[in-house]
């Protein structure tokens, strides 16, 4: 009642707050004033409306690390625990952050699909499946919108490859397109009641997204009964005309969008009716209201949820997501003994991907620091070495471990503007986040200094990443300056971040600090497609013979009773704005577990990547652990589980394939312009069920410390016929406490519709002590029993039997029951 009441208030206050406002303060209203903030307006009582990336971390407006940000594991590694409550404790932790650091609105969460393993962002995205996304993804929106902070669900729709994102036309047939890619918005809009979304760059069957009348007006705001902001993912609004007719409330980033005067010239033109930019400034006000920016009402929370210990909240969650795929003789956890831990993923570790997801951790605990201090706490004596073995990347990344940076800003007659600190050598200023007292007006260079301390002896690459001119010295001496121009890129994700060149090599010795700098003079020909100021310092420390790191890695894993290997992507395999063109590991890793693993039996081997790789040795290791980017404390969560302090409790949210030639849907490179979802409703582990193709681990796989035997299994319809209720009573059989992922998946007996063979319906998680019988009672909606009908343009529901599985994995039902609706 007192929610009604406050709701009742807030209405009543955004009508009043509009009816203050002429036709061209509404329409710079809905336009961004900079990169991430919308206008002040004093005169109603509305301050600055500020939103923020990402899904893993609140940035803030500054590319700078002065602000650390809390880093959790990638949305793929929240999605593998199968835990809606934890990912609304994750949300609610983030809120905390966006509160701190000034934030009224995360860009987040990612709700797009896991059509094909090749999408290069989809780290970023929970899973392959509609129920699962839509599931993890409310109670992210729920735990952000708990703490009073608004999220934008993300990218509606259809955004589910990088290849030509900003123009492909996606071609979807309404029945997948309804079942599922628009599933898990409608189930989020339904549950969470989000305060925003975002829509994408691409166009859907003909139309952009920005400007699809039918899926935001219809369908979202019509259907759905959602009442929040649409926001425009950046640069993606194109039409003053079409963006306003299409239900885009707001044009983002600024300060020159397609609303503002453009949009108050096409109300007095005729051409745009002045009810729909009402319409839009009173759904930016009703936001404005939630978040507690608009004078006079009530926001929607009033009392935050109590503070939340960040840092061990990211190790619970990178330990709840890894995902034991296979664990040979009990090779986990670890018995005691000595340990030889190899790879330079071990020693860097790549906690998060790439674009616009990126923040600043203030520490990140690799796995050698996490393992070093595991095994120096144990009893048993448990001993360390380690190797760099491989290497996933032999090419030049922006600057980082051993330098300490600054930017120096001039103007075109060389005065010092400003100077600021860099959290490494990529430079990334977009919109008004520029050092104090800089302009994009005034600012003709911008010069990296510092200085580097090498942990390497040996030749050092040292290089640039962008477009224009540059002046590189290393060591007080002028080793390269030229000029870098355009190449064939068609995203400005890849043309200012895709490969970086090397300039020069330097001879430098471990432990003797140098002085490094890097000038970078403007031209605006090479300038970015918004104002921006973005290129990187690299470097690459002394290659060492690939054939001699490997042989180091196989002595230490000949004498040590474990060997433990850590193998990674890189920023060039994973990253927005680009899609994979392989699943092949990069670099020699393969061939480090292979040869680690021909002389130690108990070789394991733990995958840092945001989305599925090929493992072709699999079957020659002990144990498979994936740990996907797992967060600032990612090393940390990784000794838990394989010392077996904590249980490794992921599920695999998304199937992993043998190799690349067995996936069912790949395609990502669209043809004249389109991208066509011939697959229809098939993706994931529903197009492998089809093909009759056999995946290396199945959707939903993942294995612990302790052993469940499933007792029974009971199914029923609800009282009102809407729904059923599935019953699982199920026995901890092992030794220790456990978590057991109990999903449940429909198969029809005989369907008088094509359908998929199966598909996950409900899940739910239980906990037991050693011998503990426990149930997990969970609900299957109507919507689990029907078809969107393309005919009656409605939902139709599927009669007949269906088969009701209870099990561990898709690829492990432990009991079945029939079910007749």
């Amino acid at each position: 009642m007192a929610e009604n009441s406050a709701e009742t208030a807030r209405n009543a206050a955004v009508e009043t707050a509009l009816g203050k406002l002429d036709l061209d303060t509404k329409a710079r209203l809905l336009g961004g004033q900079d990169m991430w903030s919308l206008p002040a307006l004093p005169e109603i009582g509305l301050t600055s409306l500020v939103m923020s990336d990402g899904p893993i971390g609140v940035r803030g407006v500054r590319w700078t690390a002065d602000d650390p940000s809390v880093a959790l594991p990638s949305p793929t590694a929240l999605a593998a625990a199968w835990d809606p409550a934890l990912a609304r404790r994750a949300g609610r932790l983030l809120a905390q952050e966006a509160r701190r650091k000034g934030v009224h609105v995360l860009l987040a969460p990612t709700v797009n699909l896991h059509r094909t393993p090749l999408g290069g962002r989809h780290f970023e995205a929970y899973s392959e499946d509609p129920l699962l996304t839509g599931t993890i993804g409310t109670g992210y929106v729920q735990g952000v919108q708990d703490g009073g902070v608004g999220t934008t669900v993300k990218h509606f729709v259809a955004n589910d490859a990088e290849t030509d994102r900003f123009t492909v036309d996606i071609r979807v047939a309404p029945r997948p397109l309804r079942e599922v890619y628009l599933a898990p918005f409608e189930a989020i809009v339904e549950n969470a009641r989000p305060w925003g979304i975002m829509t994408a760059y691409n166009q859907v069957n003909g139309v952009t997204m920005t400007e699809h009348h039918h899926l935001v007006n219809e369908v979202l705001r019509g259907e759905w009964g959602f009442d929040g902001a649409n926001v425009s993912d950046w640069v993606a609004a194109r039409s003053t005309v079409g963006d306003i007719r299409g239900g885009l409330d707001v044009a983002m980033p600024g300060p020159v969008t397609v609303y503002g005067e453009a949009l108050a010239a096409a109300v007095r033109a005729g051409e745009v009716e002045e009810s729909l930019v009402d319409d839009a400034v009173r759904n930016v006000l009703r936001l404005a209201a939630r978040v507690g920016a608009l004078e006079g009402a009530p926001p929607a929370v009033t009392e935050h949820p109590a503070a939340i210990d960040g840092d061990a909240l990211a190790r619970e969650i990178a330990r709840r997501g890894v995902v034991l795929v296979r664990n040979e003789r009990g090779a986990l956890p670890l018995k005691g003994g000595t340990v030889a831990l190899s790879g330079a993923a071990a020693r860097d570790a790549r906690v998060l991907g790439g674009g616009s997801a990126q923040v600043f951790p203030a520490h990140v605990v690799s796995p050698l620091d996490g393992l070093t201090d595991a095994l120096a706490a144990r009893p048993d004596g448990s001993a360390l070495t380690y190797t760099v073995g491989a290497d996933p990347s032999d090419e030049l990344a922006p600057a980082d471990r051993g330098f300490t940076l600054r930017a120096r800003c001039r103007d075109a007659e060389g005065r010092l503007l400003g100077e600021g600190s860099l959290p490494n050598g990529q430079v990334q200023w977009i919109g008004d986040d520029l050092p104090a007292g800089v302009t994009h007006e005034a600012l003709a260079s911008i010069e990296v200094v510092g200085t580097f301390t090498p942990r390497e002896t040996g030749a050092h690459s040292f290089g640039t990443r962008g477009l224009g001119a540059f002046a590189l010295s290393v060591g007080g001496r002028t080793v390269f300056e030229g000029v870098q121009a355009m190449g064939s890129e068609a995203d400005p994700f890849e043309a200012f971040f895709g490969s970086p060149v090397e300039r020069a090599k330097v001879a430098l010795t471990a432990g003797e600090t140098v002085e490094v700098s890097l000038l970078h003079t403007l031209d605006p020909e090479f300038a970015a497609p918004l104002p921006a100021v973005m290129f990187s310092f690299v470097h690459l420390g002394p290659r060492r013979d690939p054939d001699e790191l490997i042989a180091e890695a196989v002595e230490a894993a000949r004498v040590a009773d474990t060997a433990v290997v850590v193998v990674a992507t890189t920023e060039r395999v994973e990253s927005e704005g680009f899609d994979r063109k392989d699943l092949a590991l990069p670099g020699r890793q393969d061939d480090l577990v292979r040869a680690v693993a021909a002389v130690n039996p108990n070789t394991v081997v733990v995958v840092n990547a945001g989305s599925p790789v090929e493992l072709p040795w699999r079957e020659e290791v002990a144990a498979i652990l994936l740990g996907w980017f797992p967060g600032q404390e990612g090393g940390a969560a990784l000794a838990d589980v394989l010392t077996g302090a904590e249980e490794p409790g992921g599920r695999l949210p998304t199937t992993w394939p043998v190799a690349l030639a067995d996936v069912p849907v790949t395609e990502v490179t669209p043809t004249d312009g389109e991208l066509v979802y011939g697959e229809g409703v098939f993706i994931g582990y529903r197009a492998w069920d089809r093909a009759g193709a056999v995946p290396a681990y199945p959707f939903g796989h993942g294995l612990g410390y302790t052993t469940w035997s499933y007792d029974t299994l009971a199914a029923a319809a609800t009282a009102d016929g809407e729904g059923s209720t599935v019953t699982v009573r199920l026995t901890n059989t092992g030794e220790r406490t456990g978590r057991e992922v109990v999903q449940i998946y429909l198969a029809p007996t005989a369907d008088p519709v094509e359908r998929p063979a199966r598909w996950l319906a409900g899940f739910a998680s239980v906990e037991a002590a050693p011998g503990e019988t426990v149930t997990a009672e969970i609900a299957l909606p109507r919507r689990a029993f029907e078809i969107w009908d393309e005919e009656k343009h409605d939902w139709t529901r599927v009669t007949g039997t269906y088969e009701v599985l209870a099990a561990h994995s898709l690829g492990d039902a432990r009991l079945t029951t029939t079910l007749e609706i």
